[in-house]
């Protein structure tokens, strides 16, 4: 499995990944989105795009529903299992009602069938862009949340717990065994170190790490 990687391309510059076995439509969404000045790299097959390293930039994926090998349905139930976090549009010429339904419960981002109207793409890979670029700053934000707790130490770990759960500095320094001057000494660290400028940032922090 290929990973993000970051090249000359421009980081903030999105790029839209489309992925349809029929080659004249992913030249013609090509040329559309070439067009409007949105960069685009395409591909025959969910494998192909796997296979291919991608660009650390706002994205999302055009996808077509039914192709040989996977399909576009069942790649979007299993991305996780890839490691592709990207909105996604689903597009066919043999959509129904039913999978439709199953598309969009599966989080899809618009379910458009061919022939579709090149402004319903546009405004659907806009609302996509946007999404991702909203993703990627929740991930990133999450990611140095993670770093900054993986810097604690253990007992600066056992304080902010117990901080947490509401007890007082003489409480925490009954329930561990040390001094209160030490349960406000690492307090102190712990808050510097994660950067919480208050307790209840502090306490929203944790729950964040709890709930990820």
């Amino acid at each position: 499995m290929k990973q993000p990687v970051s090249d000359n391309h421009n980081a903030e510059e999105p790029v839209v990944y489309i992925i349809d076995d029929d080659q004249s439509l992913r030249e013609a969404i090509e040329d559309l989105l070439n067009s409007v000045g949105q960069q685009a790299q395409s591909f025959a097959s969910v494998q192909a795009f796997l296979d291919t390293e991608r660009h650390d930039a706002p994205a999302c994926l055009v996808l077509d529903i039914r192709m040989p090998g996977m399909s576009g349905l069942d790649f979007h139930r299993e991305m996780d299992k890839w490691d592709v976090q990207l909105p996604v549009i689903f597009i066919t010429g043999h959509g129904d009602i039913p999978m439709s339904v199953r598309a969009m419960k599966q989080g899809a981002v618009e379910f458009l069938t061919k022939p579709f109207r090149e402004q319903d793409l546009l405004d659907a890979i806009h609302q996509a862009i946007e999404l991702d670029r909203k993703n990627r700053i929740a991930r990133n934000s999450l990611k140095a949340l993670k770093d900054h707790y993986a810097g604690l130490s253990d007992g600066e770990r056992d304080v902010v717990t117990h901080v947490v759960a509401g007890l007082l500095n003489k409480q925490i320094a009954a329930e561990l065994g040390i001094s209160e001057i030490t349960v406000k000494v690492r307090r102190a660290q712990a808050m510097r170190k994660m950067q919480a400028a208050s307790l209840p940032e502090l306490v929203r922090m944790m729950q964040q790490l709890q709930e990820s």
